[in-house]
């Protein structure tokens, strides 16, 4: 990679900004974190430089405008990060004003210091985003980026989660910093680029869930691109996909589909299964919620009940197809896995990918807390803390950020 490593940088003494991706989900009625995970994602790059000496400033982000809710002080953060490194992290309740310039003059080697939400400054918000258009270079004169990085030796991002956000905390220090990738940001790259440049084969990707924006743009990229050698589908992934090959499903599950606007990708699949014939597999049955589980083939359907689940037809074909891949990457859950009757599929399913010797990898929020509910993670080959980053580089398209931790060779 073209990305630079910390390791390439002596850090003794100087002060150095990471940019890293602590967003965590709260416990809506304390408001306190109720999950650690991109918590524990950072552990390692905050550790090796503090122990290498240098004089550590931490910017992240918690919360939006689209979750208000979430949008908190990151005090709670820096308790939690001096637990699992087991040293101090200082906090302040500022970002970029004189209060932060002033204690980030002060401090000394191996010193740590997590600076206030940086979602206080409206640049920061996608909002801003989205309104107002602006290039790295014109994002130097922004107010953080302004009053922060002429405190700075090097400008460190380990923040993969938010690759996909252009702001400038993301891509704009590039532009006036030494930068380089930390460590889960360079292991975040290597391990998607291992699925989507060359993968071990064969290689399935097995798409399903809710949001199946996600699932659309990965699929046609993944297929064209020889990338994956077979799709299989599920969720109301794979509803779309049995409308699309001439399946009636019934009022249940097609109000559903029509009440979210999802029909418009009926026309998208179609195109689909015409230009990739035989590498996306459809469900041949599926369950119902009929005062409990009841499974029925396709061929039975429409009915007026919810299609919950796949039914075993459909998950012991999905199973053999795993067993014998040697990648597989996986984005969103079976069937509505939260309910007993709706979750065979997605105990299934995921009890093969844990089981499997080749390499696998997932990620978003979905993905992962069905697969957390089922399996170890840890017999995950890799567990990606991006979402949306994560499926806008399987689906071919350019990141922000590692575009500008790219530029300094170009």
């Amino acid at each position: 990679m073209d990305i630079a490593s910390i390791d390439e940088f002596d850090v003794a003494g100087k002060r150095v900004l990471l940019r890293v991706d602590i967003n965590s989900p709260l416990d809506p009625e304390t408001k306190r974190i109720s999950n650690e995970n991109r918590l524990n994602k950072s552990i390692p790059t905050i550790a090796d430089l503090a122990a290498a000496g240098a004089r550590l400033v931490i910017i992240a982000h918690q919360g939006d405008v689209l979750d208000y809710h979430n949008l908190i002080t990151t005090e709670e953060h820096a308790d939690k990060l001096s637990e699992k490194l087991g040293r101090p992290v200082a906090f302040i309740d500022d970002v970029a004003g004189p209060a932060a310039r002033a204690r980030i003059t002060e401090l000394q080697d191996g010193e740590i210091l997590l600076l206030d939400n940086i979602r206080i400054y409206g640049e920061e918000l996608s909002s801003f985003e989205l309104a107002v258009k602006q290039t790295p270079a014109e994002m130097t004169q922004t107010y953080l980026v302004r009053h922060l990085a002429p405190l700075f030796d090097l400008y460190v991002n380990d923040a993969f989660a938010a690759a996909h956000r252009n702001a400038p905390s993301m891509v704009a220090f590039q532009e006036l910093l030494p930068s380089a990738g930390g460590r889960l940001l360079i292991r975040e790259v290597e391990m998607l680029q291992s699925v989507a440049v060359d993968p071990k084969r064969p290689c399935v990707f097995a798409l399903g869930g809710l949001k199946i924006s996600d699932a659309f743009s990965m699929m046609s990229q993944v297929l064209s691109q020889g990338t994956a050698d077979l799709v299989i589908t599920s969720g109301v992934t794979g509803e779309i996909m049995l409308l699309a090959s001439g399946h009636s499903l019934g009022s249940g599950s097609e109000n559903f589909i029509s009440d979210r606007g999802l029909e418009t990708f009926v026309p998208i699949a179609k195109d689909y299964l015409e230009r990739f014939p035989g590498q996306i597999l459809t469900p041949t049955d599926v369950a119902i919620d009929d005062a409990g589980r009841h499974e029925l083939p396709v061929t039975a359907l429409p009915v007026d009940d919810l299609i919950i689940d796949i039914g075993e037809e459909t998950i012991a074909r999905y199973e053999e197809i795993l067993a014998g891949a040697q990648t597989i990457f996986v984005n969103g859950p079976p069937g509505i896995y939260e309910r007993e009757e709706g979750a065979e599929g997605t105990r299934r399913l995921w009890n093969a990918v844990a089981a499997s010797s080749g390499t696998t990898v997932i990620g978003g929020g979905d993905t992962v807390a069905s697969a957390a509910a089922f399996v170890d993670l840890d017999d995950i080959s890799y567990v990606s803390t991006g979402g949306g980053a994560l499926v806008r580089y399987l689906s071919g398209a350019e990141l922000p950020l590692l575009k500008a931790m790219r530029r300094r060779d170009g």
